[in-house]
């Protein structure tokens, strides 16, 4: 039957699917007062009883009108039949409307609402063609729903409303997981197929100007709120397409957020403040997912408004507030292997810039030699983020990096170079109750023979051990040393309220 048909005759049952069944056991008559009759007419009869091998109907639940219980299963038969019916026409309708759009589904010159008036007009017409009876109010709530398919992010669009959701991993088509306050859990959720989580990934890099193909088959891009986006597909993915969303708020953090979720406390909070506010070199340190970014916003948003502030990142997810501010990108090549544009060109040519402070997203290569010696020739003040493990791999990470660059250095001038430019290292640690923590605020003091020295001022006192919930109650605590920089302070004007440092462990 066709689905016109199918949804016909539904219309026609009123929903009620087929007719009741007849009573499993005739209903006893109603009571004549006669004990001998009322006996008579109780009592269980021969032809009435199981017979051995035979199946028996169990009696009916009191108090329940046969017909009611009958209907029940028709009911829930034919709403899964309507359910399923509409889910065939949306699936068709999006196929037609794919088909018809073609490749203005992904123009970057096409306006949003250029593409959704046209997508209307479409499956207007692909919905007449269907001839399925729907009301004005079912017809429009469709064209909504396709159109957010089509359009939208499928099902990924409720995840990205929800503010309790950080992160988003779809590892195929069928399973898609997400990070809630620190947690991981998969959701139930869905593309239909690998093609439509495709045509997801294809909509989300176009509008950056990126691509995705077997010949370049993974890709870092952005949405529209700034939302990180890393997709790759075949052959790289053998299950096929994968996608990763770190999602940012619309809303950056502050630094007050990030002192009531116990991030930071408010007596590091005043000492990062004056960090930068002195022109203080950081780099901000910690593993994957631990909120280097969402710090770095923080950070920033103590640079006077006056200053002018070069941004460089390979996908533009910073969010600062400053007036003075040039946001550079890095760019693939393209599918001819040419055209690219790296960090670290941007950092060179930043430099040529004017800048008053250069921020880069992530150092993870060469460009980190760059960025020392701009921080070693007056651009002071810089921030950036690396991956590490502690402070201490931090500055070996570093070393690192700074041999990726191609020059024939010797390790003992790279750790000069690092120690006479990297004022402060702050690093972050996602722990185990799912909590983002900055464990430690640490000072780069300088050389001592062949290594570079740090010093904590602020450490995680992990002695105070975890509540009943898991969560830890500890909290980030002065270890009592005074940092060295703490001197400049006076002389470019920033304070500190008095007895920062003191205490330890408490």
């Amino acid at each position: 039957m066709r689905l016109s048909d199918r949804l016909k005759a539904n219309r026609g049952n009123g929903g009620g699917g087929a007719p009741a069944a007849a009573p499993a056991h005739p209903a006893p008559p109603e009571p004549t007062g006669d004990p001998a009759v009322a006996g008579a007419d109780t009592a269980p009869r021969e032809a009435d009883a199981p017979t051995a091998g035979s199946a028996h109907t169990p009696e009916p639940a009191v108090g329940v009108p046969e017909p009611a219980r009958n209907r029940e299963p028709a009911e829930r038969t034919t709403g899964s039949r309507n359910r399923d019916a509409l889910a065939g026409l949306k699936a068709r309708a999006a196929d037609t409307l794919f088909q018809r759009l073609g490749s203005r589904i992904s123009d970057p010159n096409m306006t949003e609402d250029a593409l959704r008036r046209l997508a209307r007009d479409e499956l207007s017409r692909a919905i007449d063609a269907e001839q399925v009876p729907l009301t004005p109010e079912e017809r429009l709530r469709l064209i909504r729903d396709i159109g957010d398919e089509v359009l939208g992010l499928g099902p990924l669009q409720r995840l990205l409303d929800d503010d309790s959701v950080t992160e988003i991993m779809v590892n195929d088509h069928r399973q898609i997981f997400v990070e809630r306050h620190g947690r991981l859990a998969e959701v139930d959720a869905g593309f239909s197929t690998d093609e439509h989580l495709r045509r997801v990934i294809e909509r989300i890099v176009s509008r950056v100007g990126r691509r995705i193909d077997e010949s370049s088959p993974l890709v870092d891009a952005r949405l529209e709120d700034g939302s990180r986006v890393n997709a790759i597909i075949p052959p790289l993915a053998v299950n096929g397409p994968s996608l990763t969303i770190r999602k940012f708020g619309a809303v950056p953090l502050t630094v007050r957020n990030l002192t009531d979720y116990g991030t930071l406390t408010p007596e590091m909070a005043h000492l990062l403040r004056a960090c930068v506010e002195a022109r203080l070199n950081i780099v901000i340190s910690g593993g994957t997912g631990t909120g280097k970014t969402t710090l770095l916003n923080v950070l920033s948003s103590f640079i006077p408004n006056d200053e002018r502030i070069i941004t460089i990142e390979d996908a533009v997810e910073l969010q600062l507030q400053q007036d003075h501010v040039v946001r550079l990108e890095s760019r693939p090549a393209n599918i001819e292997g040419s055209g690219a544009v790296t960090i670290r060109d941007l950092v060179r040519n930043s430099l040529r810039m004017r800048p008053d402070r250069i921020i880069v997203g992530e150092v993870r290569g060469g460009e980190t030699l760059d960025m020392l010696q701009a921080m070693n020739t007056g651009h002071d003040g810089s921030i950036s983020t690396v991956h590490a493990n502690a402070p201490r791999d931090a500055i070996a990470r570093l070393e690192t990096l700074v041999l990726m660059a191609g020059m024939d250095l010797p390790l003992r001038a790279i750790r000069e170079q690092i120690s006479s430019a990297v004022d402060l290292i702050v690093h972050l640690t996602r722990l185990r109750d799912g909590t983002r923590r900055v464990t430690h605020v640490t000072e780069v003091q300088g050389m001592e023979g062949d290594i570079i020295t740090l010093q904590d001022a602020f450490a995680f006192d992990y002695a105070a051990g975890v509540d009943a919930h898991g969560r830890f109650l500890g909290r980030p605590v002065p270890t009592g040393v005074r940092p060295r920089f703490v001197d400049h302070f006076h002389d470019v004007g920033v304070s500190l309220p008095a007895g920062l440092f003191d205490g330890g462990p408490r």
